[in-house]
């Protein structure tokens, strides 16, 4: 009886939620030796990515520091063949992206895009995803998704890209509490079975 009113009970919670914006982080940490082919860069830096569907946002995160030379541009790039392997055109604004801090070694970003307007992407990738910006915003997500898209900064030392790391997805809250009352209720049964 306890099990089913706690089982009950969670559901309840869960059900009675609000309703969260559809919003989906993923992070990467940007290294010389994710870079294709690896580089010896004694840099590093970390980049986040949030997108928000209900607005069709994307915020754009990064840090970096120890860079060799100056930085010449920085971007998104989708989609690899193969997960978190290989190479891809870029699909965000080019030359870089808007008001990235260019000619420094160290530094910081933060800009929200507006995945509505065509002027947030490579307008080759808006080409290539059915020449609209829906197209384009449906395959950079789904690369983001697949570990196919990565976060790449580029500099006069090397133009190819000095750092970058594939972008993955953060576990929403929400799951981890619905693990967490799962296992719980798990080993309530295994308890009671024991007794």
């Amino acid at each position: 009886m306890k099990i089913s009113t706690l089982a009950a009970g969670s559901l309840f919670v869960a059900v009675a939620m609000p309703a969260a914006a559809v919003e989906t982080i993923y992070t990467a940490v940007l290294n010389g030796a994710s870079e294709a082919p690896p580089n010896d860069s004694p840099a590093y830096g970390t980049a986040t990515v949030t997108i928000d569907l209900d607005n069709g946002t994307m915020r754009v995160q990064e840090s970096f520091s120890d860079l060799v030379a100056g930085v010449s541009a920085s971007h998104i790039h989708c989609c690899t063949e193969i997960p978190r392997m290989g190479v891809a055109g870029v699909a965000t604004p080019i030359p870089t992206f808007t008001g990235f801090p260019s000619g420094v070694m160290s530094g910081v970003y933060d800009h929200t895009f507006d995945m509505t307007l065509a002027s947030s992407y490579n307008p080759a990738f808006v080409d290539d995803n059915g020449g609209t910006v829906d197209g384009a915003f449906g395959t950079l997500v789904a690369g983001l998704n697949s570990g196919t898209a990565y976060a790449n900064i580029h500099t006069s030392e090397y133009p190819g890209g000095e750092i970058r790391g594939f972008l993955a997805p953060i576990p929403e809250p929400e799951t981890y509490a619905m693990l967490l009352a799962g296992l719980g209720i798990i080993s309530m049964v295994a308890r009671r079975r024991r007794a």
